[in-house]
């Protein structure tokens, strides 16, 4: 088999929010690895996006802002990234905070139920791992780690933190229409992003979702992604050109809050070309032509 193509990361986290790696460090890393592109998608903030499209002009490394949404979906989990968003648009800048006011009251309680499940965490020392980005699940996974009271990150999750799980916390989600608008409303393109965590729709009940939101302003639908078999791979994209939406496609990157995931990487046979970032392109342009972007 032919060495796959791997030329752009459209899916990668950074230290603002629940990755090891400031964005500077990122496109660094990216540039090692020869990537021609990458998306910086970091959970409800756009807190590192100037930072690495300013160290991508230094590298000569193209860096999309993006952002990925977390958006109020009751039969599983449902995240929508926004491609070429605006990081100064006030609107998107306003719910955003809404959002990170939600996620500071749910590690309050998360801490309590960790603590009340034997723990000895204190919301300080996840404060002092985060540094200046955001506080998720992988900061409170390696606290946990490092205390012994799980032996890896996904063993903390599969323990503690998995939705559902004993120290799991809902936080605040904005409906996914009005996230896509915002989106929208930043210049962005809005993906929906690896749809397997929908849990486990069946065909016919994921067609009509994504008909539903492509009503709303579903631009795309994360095709390539670690975690999606070929099977699912076959599924998205038959989905994605019945509909029209363009193919995305990343490894969800965390560094080192994300064991066994590389930036650039995927399955063995899985492609991240960068005709995934022409095709963004040729969209954005034809949804907001006549638009001073």
């Amino acid at each position: 088999m032919a060495e796959s193509v791997k030329e752009v990361d459209l899916h990668v986290h950074t230290t603002a929010s629940d990755g090891s790696m400031s964005p500077a460090e990122v496109v660094t890393h990216a540039k090692e690895k020869g990537l021609r592109a990458i998306a910086i998608t970091d959970h409800d903030t756009v807190e590192g996006v100037e930072e690495g499209m300013r160290a991508g002009r230094e590298s000569r490394l193209e860096v999309i802002p993006g952002v990925e949404l977390s958006v109020d979906f009751s039969k599983g989990t449902m995240h929508l990234l926004g491609y070429y968003i605006d990081p100064h648009c006030a609107e998107l800048v306003e719910k955003l905070m809404v959002v990170q006011r939600g996620r500071a009251e749910r590690n309050i309680k998360m801490v309590k139920r960790l603590q009340d499940l034997g723990v000895d965490i204190d919301l300080s020392e996840v404060r002092g791992l985060a540094g200046h980005g955001q506080i998720g699940r992988p900061h409170f996974a390696r606290i946990i780690v490092q205390k012994g009271y799980a032996r890896s990150i996904q063993d903390a999750f599969d323990r503690f933190l998995h939705k559902g799980g004993p120290a799991y916390v809902e936080k605040f989600r904005f409906p996914p229409e009005e996230a896509m608008r915002f989106i929208a409303k930043a210049g962005g393109l809005a993906a929906l992003a690896h749809p397997f965590t929908l849990n486990k729709l069946q065909e016919g009940e994921l067609e009509d979702l994504v008909v539903e939101l492509k009503k709303e302003g579903l631009e795309g639908i994360e095709v390539y992604y670690p975690d999606h078999t070929e099977e699912q791979r076959r599924l998205y994209r038959y989905l994605a050109q019945k509909y029209k939406l363009f193919i995305a496609g990343g490894s969800d990157f965390h560094g080192l809050n994300r064991e066994g995931v590389e930036l650039g990487e995927g399955l063995r046979d899985m492609e991240f070309p960068y005709r995934l970032v022409e095709e963004l392109k040729r969209r954005r342009k034809a949804l907001f032509r006549g638009k001073n972007l």
